[in-house]
């Protein structure tokens, strides 16, 4: 969420934080900040709304009251405690199918208006919100949906009839195939007709039955506002979150509106909505309201909820008098009835993220400060379990990691498998994994080229991991252990499945069982769970060695380069002196140096070492590794080694 500072001080005054206060004050007490940006004259705060609070948190006034209740001020303006004054039309009228997936309905018309830009200051708002302005009518619906949380949509009234004195509207669910024209989002795509599947809800002109938007998620061509509109009919309405989450998934068109809608805004605010809308549609449009029509079928109230301090203590870790959480409670807006030994609360109207006691002493957590509570390790409990599959999967990493495997994790995900996704996380990942093997292979294939950077004469891997399969009747998973050798970075080599066999010896030796395997070109897979289960249940964790500490030393991201050198030295010189020797010479960019071949000819010995280059700053190339090459070959020379 998108925040200007400038807009949260309509709310706070001019008593608001800095923006970098503001950060720190979300960071310590309620959300993640990104950052901060400067966009023309506004500085821009990226804050990361979690799912609870995106009820209420989505919008600049949310922003705004959660950094009051912080700082335990009072908003000097707040819209949503401002007195609704909406006057009531007959000229609407609104027919709802299903009730429940659309409990509130209301629309305004607003008459002699003129459709032009909006004013500087508007479009200044929107744009640093990464939005483009279209006109002040479409621009005003945004601007009240990011000021406030609800979203709003315009239709020009002229473009469908009155009936009987009366614009009809209506929301009914999609006839399967039917088809809707939306509206491109905020110039960001382009105008498009949508194939509908039957589940979705649709606002539709009841006088033709000719859908005018996409409920919850984005409004139609059909109606449009443009620069001939004059008179408008603004809806603000509440749809089931479930439902619109659906619609907009599955449709793939999640935009600002539906992530709303998905959050289950307050069925409360569309009113409030409304008198924004109004009031800043007349004020740089000019014209008048004409009325609202406001349908409420199912009124939904926050819940009174016990809240007891010793609970709050308890599980916060704090020892806080009841009266300081009676008044952090109260900062954050809610209605606090307080007992012997206990609060009735109620959560402010906008928030329908307090439901159980657990989200009031998260509330006095939070405000309190998350960093004056300290932290505290538990006692130490006996378990009454030990789980098999971590057992054994140690005893595997511990063996394998011995023999000089390294383990690895891939993606669960598969362009093409058995078990296909209903929704696909990208184009290359809609199916899940029915074996590791491919990933193996891929790591293997995509690693074994960097032997001679890492010092290894072989590539060798291992993985366990999830892996899923279909039944006629059901999916199931089960966990898969996997591992594999590369020598060459061009393919298969046979003698790797000599290292393979000695990997899987080494395991039925450590775990004490037999384990049927099959070896298909130096890659092996067996049913992990099948063996752990069959293995005696594990009675006792084994000790744990503590490694010495372990400085973290960062990795170059370019190529390396090699070089070979081979020399004839006198008989018993000491290899690593002739290494030594190399290294001195080699140079910063030099990041290995190994011995990889010696043998003995009429008293010398002849000993080849290959040097490996890499730079931390860019891609190598001959012109700076050859220099460097030639003053290792002269002081071989000079240390007396014959080149050659």
């Amino acid at each position: 969420m998108l925040v200007v500072h400038n807009w949260l001080k309509d709310y706070i005054g001019d008593s608001i934080p800095s923006a970098k206060e503001i950060e720190e004050l979300l960071m310590f007490h309620s959300f993640e900040v990104e950052g901060i940006e400067k966009i023309g004259e506004h500085e821009v705060i990226d804050v990361d709304v979690l799912p609870n609070r995106s009820s209420d948190c989505l919008c600049h006034r949310g922003i705004a009251r959660e950094i009051a209740s912080i700082t335990g001020t009072t908003l000097v303006n707040d819209p949503l405690q401002k007195e609704v004054q909406l006057q009531e039309t007959d000229l609407i009228s609104v027919d709802i199918e299903d009730k429940e997936m659309c409990p509130r309905f209301t629309a305004s018309l607003i008459t002699g208006i003129q459709v032009k830009e909006s004013p500087q200051w508007l479009q200044d708002r929107l744009v640093a919100l990464g939005q483009r302005p279209i006109n002040n009518i479409v621009d005003a619906t945004n601007y009240v949906m990011y000021a406030i949380g609800q979203p709003l949509h315009a239709y020009d009234a002229e473009k469908f009839p009155q009936v009987d004195g009366s614009w009809k509207f209506g929301v009914r669910y999609a006839k399967e195939g039917e088809v809707v024209s939306l509206i491109a989002e905020g110039g960001k795509d382009e105008d498009r007709d949508v194939v509908l599947k039957g589940t979705e809800l649709l606002i539709v002109d009841q006088s033709s039955n000719t859908p005018i938007g996409l409920a919850g998620v984005k409004g139609g061509r059909f109606a449009g506002v443009d620069e001939n509109t004059t008179k408008i009919i603004v809806e603000a309405a509440h749809f089931d979150a479930s439902l619109t989450r659906k619609t907009a998934r599955g449709l793939g068109i999640v935009i600002d509106a539906s992530k709303r809608f998905e959050n289950e805004c307050s069925r409360e605010l569309p009113p409030y909505a409304q008198q924004e809308i109004i009031a800043l549609i007349t004020d740089i449009a000019g014209g008048a309201s004409e009325g609202t029509v406001d349908l409420y079928f199912q009124k939904k109230e926050n819940p009174e909820v016990i809240v007891r301090p010793a609970t709050a203590n308890a599980l916060l870790g704090l020892s806080l008098e009841a009266s300081e959480m009676e008044s952090i409670l109260s900062r954050v807006g809610i209605t606090v009835t307080k007992n012997a030994d206990h609060f009735v609360c109620v959560g402010p109207w906008e928030r329908t993220d307090m439901n159980i006691e657990v989200d009031f002493i998260e509330e006095i957590g939070r405000v309190h400060g998350l960093n004056h509570i300290d932290s505290v390790v538990p006692d130490t409990v006996a378990l009454t379990e030990l789980n098999a599959r971590h057992y054994y999967s140690e005893q595997v990493r511990d063996t394998l990691i011995e023999l000089g495997f390294s383990e690895v994790i891939t993606s669960s995900f598969r362009k093409k498998d058995k078990v296909k996704l209903r929704n696909a996380l990208a184009s290359d990942k809609g199916c899940l994994r029915s074996s590791l093997t491919k990933g193996i292979i891929d790591t293997l294939d995509k690693n074994a080229g960097f032997t001679d950077l890492l010092g290894t004469t072989d590539t060798r891997v291992f993985e366990i991991g999830t892996v899923f399969h279909k039944t006629e009747e059901s999916i199931g998973e089960y966990v898969a252990l996997s591992l594999g050798v590369r020598t060459k970075a061009n393919g298969y080599n046979p003698k790797d499945d000599v290292q393979v066999i000695a990997a899987m010896e080494a395991l039925e030796t450590k775990l004490g069982a037999s384990i049927t395997h099959d070896i298909q070109k130096a890659v092996v897979e067996i049913n992990f769970t099948e063996l752990f289960e069959s293995l005696p249940v594990p009675t006792a964790y084994e000790p744990v060695e503590v490694a010495e500490e372990i400085a973290y030393t960062p990795f170059s991201v370019y190529p390396a380069m090699t070089r070979d050198i081979a020399m004839w030295v006198q008989q018993g010189v000491d290899i690593a002196e002739v290494s030594k020797v190399l290294a001195g010479s080699a140079g910063e960019l030099c990041v290995r140096i190994t011995h990889v071949d010696a043998f003995s000819k009429d008293g010398r010995t002849s000993l080849a070492f290959r040097l490996v280059f890499q730079s931390m700053d860019d891609t190598l190339t001959d012109e700076q590794v050859n220099p460097v090459m030639d003053t290792v070959y002269q002081v071989a020379k000079d240390a007396g080694y014959e080149t050659r």
